[in-house]
């Protein structure tokens, strides 16, 4: 779980980074009143909630969830305030993302609360690497609108979080095209797999130019298991459909071997 958390009073921040800070598998950033720092934060972050004082010096927490919100449409919301609001009035203007309040000063039993709705309501992909390649979130399979973009998709995923530059994907995917052709299909096979992304409302790719970013929060992927656990999921195939696979295969079959000889000793 990826959260923000924006309160101009350093004390609030100080007894939320404790509260936070006992409970694992957080990743958490703090914000004081600076709009500028937390939207540029936020382009570049698959964040799953904001907490956000609704009443600062500079900023309007208000507004600065529905801003945040057009840059992340799954986005959740808590505001943090020591004052009695409309819960009708904001849940009318950002339903379904406004989840409630966490009133000052904090109660850890209401934190605790807040953080484990927030955790039941996220998407989680799950990818199929073995075999065919497929993907899926909650179990409802992810239809992508072009080949390319799926295959795209699925290069970036072997990366394993390490940027995919676009001379790379050319390589792998048009390179027996020119290379101005080669380019204007990555792009368009990029434009696709952003739309895709979109569509099922799964922000897990950074778009910079000439290069992709794959955000590994959420995904979980049978490759990426087996490359740090035996699971006895790899029986020799691996995105069979892409020829640029094959050279994954030595190394597939060399952690494979190397298991079964450790078995043995």
């Amino acid at each position: 779980m990826k959260i923000i958390v924006i309160d101009d009073e350093i004390k609030d921040l100080q007894y939320f980074l404790n509260e936070v800070f006992k409970i694992k598998n957080i990743e958490y950033k703090f914000f004081d009143d600076n709009r500028e720092d937390i939207l540029d934060y936020a382009l570049s972050s698959n964040l799953d909630a904001a907490f956000i004082d609704i009443n600062m010096p500079i900023t309007n927490g208000f507004l600065l969830a529905k801003e945040l919100i057009k840059i992340n449409s799954r986005l959740l919301i808590v505001f943090i305030t020591g004052y009695n609001y409309n819960k009708n009035d904001i849940e009318a203007e950002l339903l379904p993302n406004f989840i409630g309040f966490l009133y000052k000063p904090y109660s850890r039993f209401d934190l605790n609360n807040i953080l484990a709705i927030i955790e039941s309501t996220k998407p989680i992909m799950q990818v199929k690497m073995f075999d065919t390649f497929d993907c899926f979130i909650n179990s409802n399979i992810i239809e992508f609108s072009s080949k390319k973009s799926k295959e795209l998709f699925a290069l970036l995923l072997v990366y394993n979080g390490k940027t995919l530059e676009m001379n790379d994907a050319i390589a792998n995917l048009w390179g027996d095209r020119r290379l101005e052709k080669s380019k204007s299909l990555y792009r368009d096979a990029v434009w696709r797999l952003r739309q895709t992304l979109e569509k099922y409302n799964f922000n897990c790719v950074i778009f910079r130019r000439a290069r992709l970013i794959l955000i590994k929060d959420n995904i979980q992927c049978d490759y990426w298991d087996y490359l740090i656990k035996d699971t006895n999921s790899y029986n020799n195939e691996f995105l069979k459909n892409y020829d640029w696979s094959i050279e994954y295969l030595a190394q597939l079959d060399l952690i494979k071997n190397k298991r079964k000889t450790n078995s043995k000793n």
